[in-house]
């Protein structure tokens, strides 16, 4: 019997090429897109779960409440760890990293290279956290202070496939003895390139207060351990070292689990982060486009029950049970999901290296060494199969013989509603693809503002680089005179604090009213030349001066927002006003002075964010960085020269540079990577509704052939017989962009409040997803339409 249906299939599959084709192709786009989708979904969903115990460890961090809201802090004090372990028994273990920001010069011989990602740890790092040793053992790993634990990759850099342990390897010329090499696993949630003991760089004082909050701090609790009763008593138990004026400190724990695919943002936060708004929209697309391919197969399967509705009539009037039909009839739809499958397998193992490399990950899907697969991927057959064949085979085989043999309509032979199922589905394939083709324009609409966006000041052709070495540290003011003597460079600020890279904060106080007002702001310690190299525009008061020799000392420019923030009503009014403001290298210390200018808002961080109060002033003791505006006449000759110029001040440190739009780049990568995969998924979407709805026409047209031919000979125009076949088509794609549209603009609002700033959603949107799906749809149809209408009518008058 089984055979006898897998026969039946076959020929049918033959018989109806066309029709089979789009099945296949549609089923096979929708379920390689799924499985890509599905590849990165799940391998989101896999960090940190190689850890054991994974489930008993937790991160600590702070929810800072205050007047403007809630803020998440990643780093603790390093107190946080020691009070954990010392004071709650419910803790088994606890660890504390504190991750180096900057890149450090490593050299080995001749070799010499940057390395970044780098961490002070303790050593219970590999406790916490075992990760796969190649050479060397976790075991007194991170015990001896000039120690250090390197990642595989950067061991290959520096030793190549030799054992490095024991090895000697210069670090900012400070030697370190290698004692282990790791494995780099990819799903794990910090990315790291090599480990240092806590001896190594943090003085011990520095461990045993409460106030640096430079630590990711970990703790890992015993068997059945409650953790809310734990943060609780935590919150009680460090109230005291954490209470002040101003915003209420409250420490959280947070499972190790949920740090890569966090809900919230967190300031500080070292953690590879993804996206889990991206990853559920992806998987809600992936089911999209699967639902659309099922779709496909019930339309298609539908129009065409006319045509074996004989076939249906014969076999029960033989005796064909209903039961036996049906199993027919999905056996056909499973054997079409099968070749489908393997199609996709193949699609899918073609395009997963273009994916990993787009992603950055390192996914694989290899059918033979992964038997897991295979399941899958049988498990997916049986699923489509049923889901896309269930209905059609219930109406076909629901058909009524005597009704049948007589050759009657489809509505009299079946008590379905066929044609309006049809409607339904074709209604609900374009609104899907109508919401993504809205969410699509969103979405790029919003990343060209976020790469456009006017930011307050000159990020063009602005080299920046960290400053590196003694000699440079020193006499920067001669390095700098020195860079100015090109005449291609037209300023030279150094400091810390530039857009789009790291910045310190603190609180400053000013009296306001017969009150001392306390805010907080970001602090940027700026040389005389930084307003002007970024052509940041003053909009009170004065830049900073050489000639005025108090500035260094005694002045402050602030930004807009930091005069609203203080209660002043213009800029104006803030200028002379006194500022005061803890310094950072001894707390203790008040460094007083007076608001000497005002700046217009600018944003050196990502729109993400809000601009915030902000402090410039002159202090030398934080400048690391040096950006070089040049002119556009000659970049590439400026470059050599200013190499030239640091190999006089630095030649044992090779330089290393980027440009500030280059930094504002990276920092939307991942609505970039959003915005591509929504145009090839929206794309995909809409080529199977197109499949499908080719299909129909065709179908359509030639269900009508004899009436097309009859209305061309009582003088009907190839125009209205396009409009007549047409039209139903339309009239559908219609009731997709009004229902579509509604639900796109809700969620695309949503999304669009992750933004600080955003674009606002314009009318247009839906006139041009509107305008691009009736286009699409018509296309697809008038072709079917014209080809039908142009037809000899004397050739479909003789079809029967």
């Amino acid at each position: 019997m089984f055979r006898n249906y897998f026969i039946t299939a076959y020929r049918n599959i033959l018989r109806h090429k066309v029709f089979s084709f789009i099945n296949i192709s549609g089923l096979s786009l929708g379920i390689t897109a799924c499985l890509l989708i599905g590849l990165f979904v799940y391998d989101e969903y896999r960090f940190d779960k190689f850890i054991p115990g994974g489930d008993r460890v937790y991160r600590v961090y702070y929810e800072i409440t205050g007047d403007e809201g809630t803020d998440y802090i990643g780093t603790t004090p390093a107190m946080f760890a020691t009070t954990l372990e010392q004071n709650f028994p419910e803790v088994e273990n606890t660890l504390r990293v504190m991750e180096l920001r900057s890149k450090l010069l490593f050299e080995k011989g001749n070799k010499k290279m940057y390395e970044e990602k780098g961490v002070f740890a303790d050593s219970t790092f590999f406790e916490l956290f075992p990760l796969s040793f190649t050479h060397g053992s976790a075991a007194g790993a991170l015990v001896e202070p000039a120690s250090i634990v390197i990642s595989e990759d950067m061991a290959e850099r520096f030793f190549g496939k030799e054992n490095p342990v024991g090895e000697v390897i210069q670090m900012n010329k400070f030697p370190f003895k290698v004692t282990g090499v790791y494995q780099n696993n990819p799903r794990f949630h910090l990315s790291i390139n090599f480990i240092l003991p806590m001896a190594a760089g943090v003085p011990k004082e520095q461990l045993q207060n409460w106030t640096t909050y430079a630590y990711n701090s970990y703790a890992r609790l015993e068997e059945g351990a409650n953790v809310n009763d734990l943060e609780t008593k935590f919150q009680n138990y460090t109230a005291p070292f954490l209470k002040g004026d101003g915003p209420v400190f409250l420490p959280r724990f947070q499972p190790l689990r949920e740090i890569h695919l966090q809900s919230f943002d967190f300031k500080h936060d070292m953690a590879q982060k993804g996206n889990i708004t991206y990853v559920r929209a992806l998987s809600i697309i992936a089911i999209f486009i699967l639902l659309i391919a099922c779709f496909n197969f019930v339309n298609l399967a539908t129009a065409k029950s006319l045509q074996r509705a004989k076939e249906v009539g014969v076999r029960k009037a033989i005796g064909a049970s209903r039961k036996q039909l049906v199993l027919q009839f999905l056996g056909e739809t499973i054997l079409l999901t099968s070749i489908s499958v393997i199609f996709s397998a193949a699609l899918t193992s073609l395009l997963l290296p273009v994916l990993n490399e787009f992603t950055g990950k390192q996914m694989t899907f290899n059918v033979f060494s992964d038997p897991s697969l295979a399941v899958l991927l049988l498990i997916m057959t049986l699923i489509v199969g049923i889901l896309a064949g269930f209905y059609p085979a219930l109406i076909l085989s629901g058909f009524q013989p005597i009704k049948v043999l007589k050759g009657g309509s489809v509505s009299e032979v079946s008590p379905g509603r066929i044609p309006w199922l049809r409607q339904g589905l074709v209604v609900a394939q374009f609104s899907i693809s109508v919401l993504l083709i809205i969410s699509a324009i969103i979405v790029i609409t919003q990343v060209n503002f976020l790469h456009n966006k006017d930011l307050g000041f000159n990020k063009k052709e602005i080299m920046f680089f960290p400053m590196r070495g003694e000699n440079m540290q020193t006499n920067y003011e001669t390095f700098k005179n020195e860079l100015l003597k090109s005449p291609h460079v037209s300023s030279v600020s150094i400091g810390y604090g530039f857009p789009g890279d790291m910045f310190g904060d603190g609180f400053v106080t000013a009296p306001v009213k017969g009150e001392q007002k306390k805010i907080k702001a970001t602090q940027l310690m700026v040389d005389t030349d930084y307003i002007k190299t970024l052509g940041i525009q003053l909009v009170a008061g004065r830049d900073f001066s050489k000639e005025i020799k108090t500035d260094k000392d005694e002045a402050y420019i602030i930004n807009e927002t930091t005069v609203r923030e203080l209660g002043f009503e213009t800029p104006e009014q803030a200028l002379g006003q006194t500022l005061m403001w803890n310094t950072w290298r001894d707390p203790d210390l008040v460094k007083k002075g007076q608001v000497v200018g005002v700046v217009k808002d600018f944003h050196y961080k990502s729109l993400y964010d809000k601009v915030e109060p902000t402090v410039l002033q002159i202090y030398p003791e934080a400048y690391s960085k040096v950006a070089v505006k040049m002119e556009t006449a000659d970049v590439a000759n400026t470059i050599v020269h200013v190499k030239n110029v640091w190999d006089k001040f630095s030649p044992d440190y090779p330089i290393e540079y980027n440009f500030l739009d280059e930094n504002f780049d990276q920092m939307y990568k991942a609505e970039d990577k959003l915005k591509s995969l929504l145009w090839i998924f929206t794309g995909i979407t809409i080529f199977v509704s197109c499949l499908g709805l080719f299909g129909l026409a065709a179908y359509a047209a030639e269900r009508r052939r004899k009436e097309i031919g009859i209305r061309k000979i009582l003088g009907a125009s190839v125009r209205g017989i396009v409009l007549l076949l047409s039209k139903d088509f339309l009239k559908m794609v219609v009731i997709a962009l009004l229902i579509a549209s509604p639900v796109a603009w809700y969620f695309m609002h949503q999304w669009l409040q992750d933004f600080a700033y955003r674009i606002d959603i314009g009318w247009w949107v839906f006139g041009v997803a509107g305008a691009a799906v009736i286009i699409v749809a018509l296309l697809t149809v008038c072709f079917q339409a014209i080809k039908a209408a142009t037809a000899n009518p004397v050739n479909n008058l003789r079809i029967e």
